[in-house]
């Protein structure tokens, strides 16, 4: 049984200066020591929870729990808006040409569609890599985005899709909230909607939270940008004409290409690339497809050019790849397009 500091005793992890308080409050200053307690708590609950290799769904809607003991081969997939707080081992995840080093000291946001290779490198059975994945539902950011209460943010220049911060009290306190609503499965409908509500307003408030927030709102050119990721996603197996994906974004071609490139740290090209290439390793893997059926799916005309640009993205031919991923198997993801 854990207790926990009423938030309004936290002090914010950004703030300078310890939050002024009434003088029948003591103040109280961010303190690293707290953050380590509420860590080990949850990582203390997520190890109870998932018993088993991989990413686990929860009763609780958008949420699942993630174990690995060892280190994992590369993996590709792609990430949806979310956030995944991490508690122990460590990760490495690659988008495009950047690369994230994700501890247990931190969160990563994703707020766009990403297509990603990613690999534990810190794990063991003693220590497992552990973590929380939720889905973030964007209708619910520009909801919060609309109120009042919100205080407004400054624009960070050259929004990226994907960011790293560090974990605060805050944070993680609402977390295992959200934890400790699958012991009381019939207080989820309600209090998990709220609790969601408050770590997207955590993250709102966060420095990497105006990521999300160009993203969410309406109009700006990151939301627009986003808009041309969210068709290249449905549409990847289609031809792609990058004067159609600038007039969809009501950009001309070279501000579509520095503002995508600047979210997703590829090119439209080089995004639609890598997302045909990740779909077809998936479908080969879990469906049995063969290179040249795969291929064809996802919107390759020529075998012979997939089979080139594969062993060149995943640093072997697909079948040689596919067979060897078959001897160290991945765990099953939550969902086909997230996989932790």
């Amino acid at each position: 049984m854990h207790t926990r500091t009423p938030i309004s005793q936290y002090a914010d992890i950004n703030d300078k200066e310890t939050i002024p308080m009434k003088k029948t409050v003591a103040t109280t200053s961010y303190q690293p020591s707290r953050v380590t307690e509420l860590r080990t708590e949850l990582a203390r609950q997520i190890a109870i929870r998932s018993t088993t290799e991989g990413l686990q769904p929860t009763a609780v809607p958008g949420m699942g729990l993630f174990r690995r003991s060892v280190p994992s081969a590369c993996t590709s997939a792609t990430y949806e808006p979310s956030l995944i707080v991490f508690v122990q081992g460590k990760k490495r995840i690659n988008v495009g040409r950047s690369t994230y080093l994700c501890d247990s000291t931190t969160f990563l946001l994703t707020s766009i569609d990403l297509p990603v290779v990613s690999q534990v490198v810190a794990a063991t059975k003693e220590s497992p890599n552990l973590g929380l994945a939720l889905s973030l539902s964007m209708p619910e950011v520009r909801s919060l985005l609309s109120s009042d209460e919100l205080p407004a943010a400054a624009q960070p220049s050259g929004t990226q899709g994907m960011a790293i911060g560090k974990t605060t009290p805050e944070l993680l306190d609402a977390c295992l909230r959200l934890i400790d609503l699958l012991d009381t499965p019939e207080d989820i409908p309600f209090l998990s909607t709220l609790i969601q509500r408050e770590i997207i307003y955590r993250l709102l408030r966060s420095p990497q939270g105006a990521h999300l927030r160009a993203i969410a709102t309406l109009g700006e050119q990151s939301h627009r940008t986003a808009k041309a990721v969210a068709w290249l996603r449905t549409n990847f197996a289609k031809p792609l004409r990058i004067e159609d994906l600038a007039s969809m974004a009501q950009m001309g071609v070279s501000t579509l290409h520095h503002h995508f490139r600047s979210l997703t740290a590829m090119s439209p090209l080089q995004y639609q690339k890598h997302l045909r290439l990740h779909i077809a390793r998936e479908r080969m893997l879990n469906e049995g497809l063969d290179a040249s059926s795969a291929a064809f799916e996802v919107g390759y005309e020529s075998a012979s050019q997939f089979n080139r640009e594969y062993s060149r993205f995943f640093g072997q031919p697909p079948m040689r790849d596919i067979k060897s991923r078959r001897l160290t198997p991945i765990a099953n993801p939550l969902t086909q397009s997230l996989t932790i």
